[in-house]
């Protein structure tokens, strides 16, 4: 008898857009020959819906055996639906709910990095509004200008922006703030070349193989990575990257390296920028978009690993997890 797994997919977040692309590649490139499909879509006010009727999560999970997480963001990467899916005892794939909670949260996920030896950009991190005004005054004193400002928990880069001077960067904060976005951070600018790693657990015999680096090169409209300049097939991403193989094998040891600090399970895609002063790692990604601009379905089409055969080893992966 096949096994039943659903997949997530929508999501109350600003990824919702993305969720959608990526649940659809994943639903269409599940084998049926090993699995019976069920599309499980989460709305924007966050309810769920099986073949397009409103249901419960607890109906919606009576009919599967497991389920591959295609949510972003909020809800879906901070460890939320990860909590229902362990208080139902359903199999899924990705990080436990703890890991993806801090993973989540870049201040944790710096931290954490940190603690286990990687190069951070040096930031400042604004909790509430309480004091916007000097905190943005010392930066500017204190921070080469100018600076990457962040909400802390958001993915796909939505709501990065690169700043400089006084009030623009108070704007920046408040705006962020205001928008809920869980507190704000603000980097040091590090100039290089963007780069990203996955790891996936198991794959080819290997305890946590690496998949080849990605080097992310963004159109000239785009001075970064940000949520357009992902998601508008204007940049272009060469796999392998065009690293020194020192380098290249330094990125893959960090992401192993973040993969591991951070306690997170199964896959994980991690970010960095090679500068002349070093590699610095920027954060890591539990979910990783499957769309099809997406970095982590073209590294492993680079080193011969089908979608397909990609999202069997994460249910089996999910599905061994359960029987121990």
């Amino acid at each position: 008898m096949n096994t039943t797994v659903g997949v997530l997919r929508g999501g109350p977040s600003k990824e919702h857009e993305v969720s959608i692309k990526t649940g659809h590649a994943i639903v269409t490139n599940l084998s049926r020959d090993d699995y019976t499909v069920r599309d499980i879509y989460i709305d924007r006010s966050g309810v769920w819906h099986m073949r397009g009727v409103p249901t419960t999560p607890e109906r919606a999970l009576q009919s599967v055996d497991a389920v591959i997480i295609g949510l972003h963001g909020e809800y879906g990467e901070d460890g939320e639906v990860q909590k229902l899916l362990e208080r139902y005892g359903i199999p899924y794939t990705g990080s436990d709910s703890f890991s993806s909670y801090v993973a989540m949260h870049k201040v944790m996920a710096k931290e954490k990095a940190k603690e286990a030896g990687l190069l951070t950009p040096k930031y400042r991190f604004i909790e509430d509004g309480s004091d916007i005004e000097t905190v943005a005054a010392e930066i500017v004193r204190t921070f080469p200008q100018p600076v990457v400002v962040k909400p802390v928990k958001w993915g796909s880069s939505v709501g990065v922006s690169i700043i400089s001077g006084y009030v623009p960067l108070v704007d920046a904060i408040t705006a962020l703030l205001e928008e809920g976005s869980g507190g704000v951070l603000v980097e040091e600018l590090i100039k290089g070349t963007e780069a990203t790693a996955g790891v996936v657990e198991g794959l080819r015999g290997e305890e946590l193989y690496s998949l080849p680096v990605v080097e992310i090169v963004p159109a000239d409209a785009h001075s970064f990575f940000s949520y357009d300049a992902k998601y508008s097939g204007q940049t272009r991403e060469v796999v392998p990257g065009n690293f020194s193989r020192p380098i290249a094998d330094q990125i893959m040891q960090q992401a192993r390296t973040a993969h591991e600090a951070l306690g997170l399970r199964h896959y994980s895609r991690s970010d960095f920028i090679v500068s002349p002063k070093g590699i610095y790692y920027l954060e890591t990604n539990t979910l990783p978009g499957m769309t099809e601009e997406s970095l982590l379905p073209k590294s492993l089409a680079a080193v011969g690993v089908g979608f397909s055969d990609f999202l069997r080893h994460l249910v089996e992966l999910a599905l061994a997890g359960k029987k121990r």
